[in-house]
């Protein structure tokens, strides 16, 4: 119960994230379905669907929006600030800080990682590995939507009758940016919100706003 309560956010969002893929797949096989027997084609089966292109450009196009939205937010926020948001470092505070405030090398403490007493790549790779696996997972998932979006895509034109597209031409397609700048716009104006109302509102017990009684002007004060 113990190990259950430490965990219990991670656990409640993988569960919803769960919940939320099954609900996806249902509800886009229905819907392939739909359009399968509009063409007069046949309807495919719940793991045809979930191993087709149609599915994972789907899902791949969402992560990637996703894992962009936290590489771009971790990253600006080292160098950019916003007056009164606990999401931002006070102004004269940007940068990677101190060894001291990082508590890195000689400033570390007993209970630190050991890579973070190391000196060197190990040092720098753990003092931005959040910001590289970030990064790293944005890229992957950019390139399996870009792999699956061609393979549905190219799916579509055949059945059209039209020539297949090469990978280099459909990521420089209107179809793929289309797909994706309305999955980055969405995004970045969910991260500018919360930036901006986190000054002026409050969720009373939540780390990601400020105390109730902190002033609209209090910067990087969570409660």
């Amino acid at each position: 119960m113990r190990w259950l309560r430490e965990n219990s956010l991670a656990l409640a969002f993988l569960v919803m994230f769960l919940l939320a893929l099954g609900g996806q797949a249902v509800a886009g096989l229905l819907q392939f379905n739909d359009r399968q027997v509009a063409e007069g084609a046949e309807p495919a089966s719940f793991f045809q669907y979930v191993a087709s292109s149609a599915f994972a450009v789907d899902v791949a196009e969402n992560w990637q929006s996703e894992y962009l939205q936290f590489f771009l937010f971790i990253m600006l926020t080292v160098w950019l600030v916003q007056k009164g948001s606990p999401e931002s470092k006070e102004s004269g505070e940007e940068g990677v800080e101190s060894e001291e405030r990082q508590q890195i090398g000689r400033y570390a403490h007993d209970r630190s990682p050991a890579w973070a007493r190391a000196h060197g790549v190990r040092l720098w790779l753990f003092s931005n590995s959040l910001g590289l696996v970030m990064g790293g997972f944005f890229v992957l998932s950019w390139l399996a939507q870009s792999v699956a979006g061609q393979a549905a895509y190219n799916s579509e034109r055949l059945s059209d009758l039209r020539d297949p597209v090469s990978w280099g031409s459909y990521v420089t397609s209107a179809e793929f940016w289309d797909r994706s700048l309305q999955n980055w716009q969405s995004e970045l104006l969910a991260v500018l919100s919360m930036v901006v109302l986190s000054i002026y509102l409050r969720q009373r017990g939540s780390p990601e706003s400020k105390p109730v009684g902190a002033s609209h002007s209090a910067t990087g004060v969570e409660g």
